[in-house]
């Protein structure tokens, strides 16, 4: 009974932040990714998943860089990336719909597929971590 509670409420939480009418942050994005994965964010885990390769020509920091304070550029276009740590970037996951819509894009050309909603919450718990 308490598991199906805490599914209801993350579900209810999850499609609440995807509408893009919603502002949020990333932190409450963070909760969203990390109730859907129905496990804990780990920081590292996603350090590691944005800086390596994937069995794909890129890796997130190919155009993001290694460190996402800085602004980053397209690898392909060259066309400039704002930074992707929210501390640098307050657009950045203020909306849950264009976050998805990234996610979705960057992890297909990245990994070959979606990432899940637990490599989500992974690399933006990391990238919550890096501070002004």
């Amino acid at each position: 009974m308490k598991l199906l509670s805490l599914l209801a409420a993350s579900t209810a939480l999850f499609g609440a932040l995807c509408t893009s009418a919603n502002a949020i942050t990333a932190t409450e994005q963070l909760a969203a990714y990390t109730a859907q994965a129905g496990a804990p964010a780990q920081a590292t885990r996603g350090q590691t998943l944005f800086t390596s390769k994937h069995g794909k020509e890129w890796s997130c920091s190919s155009c993001h860089t290694v460190t996402p304070t800085v602004e980053g550029k397209h690898a392909t276009t060259g066309k400039a990336i704002a930074p992707m740590a929210p501390a640098f970037n307050l657009e950045r996951f203020a909306d849950a719909a264009k976050a998805e819509k990234w996610f979705r894009r960057n992890c297909n050309d990245v990994m070959g597929r979606e990432c899940t909603a637990g490599e989500k919450a992974d690399v933006l718990a990391w990238l919550l971590t890096l501070k002004r």
